[in-house]
């Protein structure tokens, strides 16, 4: 799995974060108890200091008796220290520093240096509140997802309702979310505004980024004005560092393209859209167009290139209905 270098920072920051409140909960626990059990202190004091007094026991003329008597002495005020934080109310482990993750011991990465689950989780949580600045992923989950608006009248030049159009979209699209890998396929979403795919492109995003993988999702425009600028030095009137975010576009796992076709067409505009489809086809790197526009317009509007493309390396699915959001504002 790729991940997203920037996010990743977003994400070890937060994880720090926690680390920090949870060590200073652990010294206000400590001061706490220290407070009221300053013999406790003392306890603590002494054993922190037995690696230094099994040095200088090793090295006396009756080294094996001095470690043996030093053992024993540690035991009895393990004992001792239990016994008073028993006594005090306090459980046997309150002012242990136990790791919340025993599989990194909170270092966020393994030994092969690969990162821990507990990080990846961290991770997705960070992209999951990036991608609901653009999408509501509060809200837009297959679970939500409503079959009410589509009529189950046959439209004649599908050859089937809409209805029966989207469980068999809904059902294909919920497969490739929960079963997304290196083997999946691309997507290409066409049909009129207002039909589901931005919905259901929302919810494949939530699902593959629970997974772990890294996911963009952004407007066609938006991508465009990104490598406008990291090509000829235009004025960006985004914070992001466009090399930056070309780089998450050829590179995250899973990239979703809203509106594509709604952006100015222009020769550097069709090159853009060619190298985004060429280069994560080369990388099998895995994407989903949404547009509102068919095959055939596409390719007209971008090339023969991209049309052939599509047509050979994405699933094409033709969203039909009336506008759900005509319809909502009917009622």
């Amino acid at each position: 799995m790729a991940q997203d270098g920037k996010i990743m920072a977003a994400a070890l920051r937060r994880f720090q974060l926690d680390k920090d409140r949870r060590r200073a909960e652990l010294e206000r626990r400590t001061g706490e108890v220290y407070r009221r059990l300053p013999r406790l202190e003392s306890i603590d004091r002494e054993l922190r200091g037995t690696a230094a007094k099994l040095v200088i026991a090793a090295f006396q003329e009756d080294g094996d008796a001095a470690i043996k008597e030093l053992e024993r002495s540690n035991l009895a005020l393990q004992r001792e220290r239990e016994l008073l934080l028993a006594g005090a109310g306090y459980a046997s482990d309150y002012l242990d520093e136990t790791p919340a993750c025993r599989l990194c011991q909170d270092s966020g990465y393994l030994r092969d240096g690969t990162p821990c689950r507990c990080l990846m989780a961290y991770y997705t949580r960070e992209q999951n509140r990036r991608l609901s600045k653009l999408l509501d992923l509060g809200n837009q989950s297959f679970d939500t997802f409503s079959f009410d608006w589509y009529s189950d009248e046959v439209w004649p030049e599908f050859g089937r309702s809409p209805l029966e159009n989207m469980e068999m979209i809904r059902e294909l699209c919920g497969n490739y979310a929960h079963k997304f890998g290196r083997r999946s396929g691309n997507l290409l979403f066409t049909g009129a505004p207002g039909l589901g795919k931005t919905f259901l492109s929302a919810c494949i995003a939530r699902e593959v980024s629970d997974l772990g993988f890294s996911v963009v999702y952004d407007t066609a425009g938006h991508i465009m004005q990104q490598f406008e600028s990291g090509k000829f030095g235009r004025e960006n009137p985004y914070e992001e560092d466009p090399d930056r975010e070309i780089d998450r576009y050829l590179n995250c796992d899973l990239l979703i393209v809203d509106d594509l076709g709604t952006e100015m067409l222009t020769s550097f505009v069709q090159s853009v859209v060619y190298r985004l489809i060429n280069d994560r086809l080369l990388n099998r790197k895995k994407t989903i167009l949404s547009t509102n526009l068919s095959v055939d317009r596409l390719g007209e509007r971008y090339g023969e290139a991209v049309r052939s493309r599509l047509l050979g390396e994405y699933q094409i699915l033709r969203f039909f209905g009336e506008d759900i959001r005509i319809l909502k504002q009917e009622q």
